[in-house]
Parts: structure tokens; C-alpha cells; sequence
């Protein structure tokens, strides 16, 4: 099995293919990468059966690189730190990943899966990533949001979610301790993130779906978000939450 490695750290790079020699005789690399373009380069030269992918990097990320591929015909495992937004758009594709730093069985089990799923429906998966993105929130975009001591500028990718606080919101985004206090009612930010994978689940509450980690049954049930916190689905939106949540 032909493969090509992308990432932009060195010791990544250097990494995933000393794993590969030890513990995966099957795969051929054809070329290592340092970036989106010369991976294109190499792809377009090579026409290699699988890629192992980097999410995060600078300049053309991997999402980018992908879409900027011609009819990519070859298998994909990404490999990415820990990242609450790629992540739930990978699964949704049926795509693989590996979490860095990349744990040997789970190495050897993805390219196992990889090489039965070669001529199979690798152009339909990537395909299908890309939609969602797009039809999701794209990584670069923020809000321009006043608050008390002016305006602050918030990646949309970094929202948890948005509680509703009289005529107020409160913003709860992951790395931050402390909500951040919004001049904007629940109904003015649900307006804004309604179509960037956002949902109201409730009238005091508007989560970010890729943020949700379990749902919990009950009267109206309750979210468990990735950073640990619950919130509440009212008895109203359950049954909208539980269709919308089936699409994903």
C-alpha cells in the first residue's frame, strides 16, 4: 500500500514514519511533506492509496488541501491533536483519524482498515466532508460582539455555548474559565449561528453541536458538552433537537 505523509512538524514527520517502518512493513512511503502544497505536488506525481493527513497547519490546512485536490482516489487517516472541531466532521464522513501522539495499535488497526477499503468509496467520503464543512461553520470566521468595555472579536470554532441572560448572552467558549457577558439577545446570536452548526435546545440555551458529547434521555433530556458541563433540552425542542442531531 502506497502511502504519503503531510505534516508540518518534523518531529511528526519523522515519528509517524519510524512507526510505519517498524510496525507496518505493508506501507510504502512515497513521499513526506511539510505542507499543503508540495503534498499536492506529490499526490498529482505519485497517485499515492493512502494519506496520512495533518489537520492543523499553517498556510493551507488539511481540510484545504483535500478540497483542493482533483478527484482524490485514495484513502485518508488523519492525524491531529486533539481538535473538538475536525474531529466530529471526520467521523461524520466515516473518514479515520489518529490522535497525536499516535498510539501504535491504533496505528496499526487504521491502516489495516485503510487497505480494506482501497478502490472502495474513498472520493464519496472526502466529498462528504467537505460538504459538511461547508454547510457547517468554517474555521476562520468570527463574530464581532460587544461587551462592557467594548467589542471583542470571537472565533465561531471556539463557542461551547451561549446562555441567555435577560437581555443579555453569555458566551461559554473552550480555553475560557469565566462566560464572557454579550450585548446581544438569544434570539439576535441565534439569528447569526442558526445555519453554523448551532441549535436552541432550549429558550435559555443555544448549543454548538460539535461541542455536544452525549445526550442523556429524560422529560426533555439534557447535553453533555465536551467540556463536562449540562445543559438542558426542554420538553418543546427534544423532538426538532433529536431530528436535527440525526442528520449530523
Amino acid at each position: 500500500m502506497q502511502a504519503i505523509i503531510v505534516d508540518d512538524e518534523k518531529h511528526c514527520r519523522d515519528l509517524l514514519q519510524l512507526l510505519l517502518e517498524k510496525h507496518c512493513p505493508e506501507v510504502t512511503l512515497l513521499a513526506v511533506c511539510s505542507n499543503g502544497e508540495a503534498a499536492l505536488e506529490a499526490i498529482e506525481k505519485h497517485q499515492p492509496q493512502l494519506l496520512f493527513l495533518d489537520v492543523e497547519m499553517p498556510g493551507m490546512d488539511g481540510f484545504q488541501m483535500l478540497e483542493a485536490c482533483v478527484k482524490p482516489a485514495f484513502e485518508v487517516i488523519f492525524t491531529t491533536a486533539y481538535n473538538q472541531y475536525a474531529i466530529p466532521a471526520i467521523r461524520h464522513s466515516a473518514l479515520d483519524y489518529l490522535l497525536k501522539p499516535i498510539d501504535v495499535q491504533e496505528l496499526i488497526a487504521a491502516v489495516k482498515k485503510a487497505a480494506s477499503q482501497i478502490n472502495g468509496h474513498s472520493q464519496e467520503k472526502i466529498d462528504t466532508l467537505l460538504a459538511f464543512l461547508h454547510t457547517h461553520l468554517q474555521q476562520g470566521e468570527r463574530l464581532a460582539m460587544p461587551t462592557t468595555d467594548g467589542l471583542r472579536m470571537m472565533p465561531i470554532k471556539d463557542i461551547l455555548y451561549c446562555e441567555s441572560e435577560a437581555a443579555y448572552t453569555r458566551f461559554y467558549l473552550q480555553g475560557e474559565e469565566k462566560p464572557i457577558q454579550i450585548y446581544r439577545s438569544m434570539k439576535e446570536v441565534e439569528e447569526m449561528l442558526s445555519d453554523k452548526g448551532f441549535f436552541r435546545v432550549h429558550n435559555s440555551y443555544l448549543v454548538n453541536l460539535f461541542y455536544m458529547d452525549k445526550y442523556i434521555k429524560g422529560d426533555g433530556g439534557e447535553i453533555i458538552m465536551s467540556d463536562g458541563h449540562s445543559v438542558p433540552v426542554s420538553r418543546q425542542r427534544k423532538q426538532d433537537f433529536l431530528m436535527r442531531i440525526e442528520r449530523m
